[in-house]
């Protein structure tokens, strides 16, 4: 029996004998009493059309999970140089090439130490240290951990299409980044348990917290939030912000300028001055648009249309679905939206041509776009296509 079978069909049996009773407990009431005494196996073939087990391929396709005593890991290898072609081509323009993230998503590599790894308990978590970010190799404290989560949800455009060689692979290379896997390491079902050896925060692992249950198995009696406020029959009203009050936003410098020792800064204008400043021009080169000679962008206008067809190797290729959907907003907006905002800007080709190639920040939002290595042809069908609608 599988660890799913074992798990829950002994809870679906008890909860079909329930249903079953209450089902009979009915019955008995609206029954004449000839009916009740039929012999019991007419209720037992009443059972035959109930349901049925589960086959070995459904249980195996929800059975998947990994556990830190490396329980459920399938067999496999995969080295750090194969890792680092995956990474490069399914995971570096979300996490960055160095998994320093690129400016989208917290980093997964940094802030861990020789030390850290010989120690088994990251300095950089310790009270009192001074540590600007929690990378993901800082915190987790099993490989099993960082294993399955790849397998399961990466990458985030398609996931579980990684098979047990490349999650393997890509474990590796994340691995090496942290300096936990030299460069020539093949990292397998057999060796994963001495790797586990050498995880940096692999003795960091607690349970005195309120989310283990019972003292007794090391949890606390505290929950971990104490909340104070009024739930029912509220005198004042309760304003909950995300973000700073203006006579604070600035307290400690303006924070877009300010960055961290691991990954890059994000981080929002909160400068007086520079807000001015980019309202500023923000409001000339609009100007500029508006009285620009408009023969470029006719002759332009004139081209045959782009469909979504010609375009969709050159937005897979470089990764602009994993931010960007047809219809709808992920990281980014929509490309739909995108084209709706510069459907009568005159210089929308060009304009949104230099976009696609330098990145930016600020037009959209607070998360960046960063710069994408397309050819100036490549750029200028991208922003045509999106000039003339984006249509699919």
């Amino acid at each position: 029996m599988s660890r799913f079978e074992s798990q829950f069909l002994p809870k679906l049996t008890l909860l079909a004998g329930l249903w079953l009773l209450g089902a009979s407990a009915s019955q008995a009431q609206s029954t004449p009493a000839k009916k009740l005494a039929e012999p019991a196996s007419a209720s037992r073939a009443a059972l035959a059309g109930l349901g049925r087990s589960a086959t070995p391929a459904e249980i195996k396709a929800w059975d998947i999970d990994v556990r830190p005593d490396f329980k459920g890991l399938p067999k496999g290898k995969g080295s750090v140089q194969q890792g680092e072609v995956l990474w490069e081509a399914q995971c570096a323009s979300c996490h960055g090439t160095f998994a320093e993230s690129s400016e989208v998503f917290t980093p997964i590599a940094g802030g861990v130490t020789a030390q850290d790894i010989k120690n088994g308990r990251v300095e950089g978590l310790m009270p009192g240290a001074n540590q600007p970010n929690r990378t993901s190799l800082m915190k987790v404290s099993t490989v099993s951990t960082l294993w399955d989560y790849i397998n399961r949800a990466m990458p985030w455009t398609a996931p579980k299409s990684l098979s047990a060689d490349e999650v393997y692979a890509v474990t590796a290379y994340i691995l090496n980044l942290g300096n936990i896997l030299p460069a020539d390491f093949t990292l397998s079902d057999q060796n994963i348990r001495e790797v586990q050896a050498r995880m940096p925060n692999r003795n960091g692992v607690t349970t005195a917290h309120a989310m283990w249950p019972g003292k007794e198995l090391g949890g606390t009696s505290k929950p971990d939030v104490q909340g104070s406020a009024c739930m029912s029959n509220c005198k004042t009203e309760v304003v909950i912000k995300s973000f700073l009050p203006d006579y604070a936003r600035n307290a400690h410098g303006n924070l877009a300028d300010q960055s961290r020792l691991v990954g890059a800064s994000r981080g929002i204008q909160t400068d007086p001055k520079l807000l001015a400043k980019n309202e500023s021009n923000s409001a000339v080169a609009q100007a500029g648009r508006a009285q620009a000679a408009p023969e470029k962008e006719a002759s332009a206008g004139k081209s045959e249309p782009v469909k979504a067809a010609a375009v969709m190797p050159l937005l897979q290729k470089n990764a602009c679905v994993a931010c960007h959907g047809m219809d709808t907003k992920l990281v980014g907006p929509s490309f739909k939206d995108i084209a709706n905002k510069y459907k009568s800007q005159t210089d929308a080709v060009a304009y949104l041509s230099g976009k696609i190639k330098a990145g930016g920040q600020g037009v959209w939002g607070a998360i960046p776009m960063p710069a994408q290595a397309l050819s100036p042809a490549e750029s200028a069908q991208l922003a045509e296509w999106l000039a003339q609608g984006a249509s699919k």
